[in-house]
């Protein structure tokens, strides 16, 4: 009986430092998306300003070299 709660013991200590692994990587993962999701509210309102300036698509304008 001894060795079954010592086995269970060693089974939950490995198991709460993954859980806490896991905290940590999700954590890290969502500061991640958060600065993408900034990045590119960030692009789409320097994209929507510079159609607003009448400066149009790039698609639209021929290289230089043209």
């Amino acid at each position: 009986m001894e060795a079954r709660i010592t086995e269970l013991e060693i089974k939950i200590s490995y198991t709460e430092d993954l859980v806490e692994e896991l905290n940590r990587l999700v954590f890290r993962q969502q500061q991640q998306i958060d600065l993408l999701a900034r990045e590119i509210r960030s692009l789409r309102e320097q994209a929507q300003n510079t159609q607003a300036q009448g400066q149009g698509n790039l698609r639209d304008e021929l290289p230089p070299h043209y």
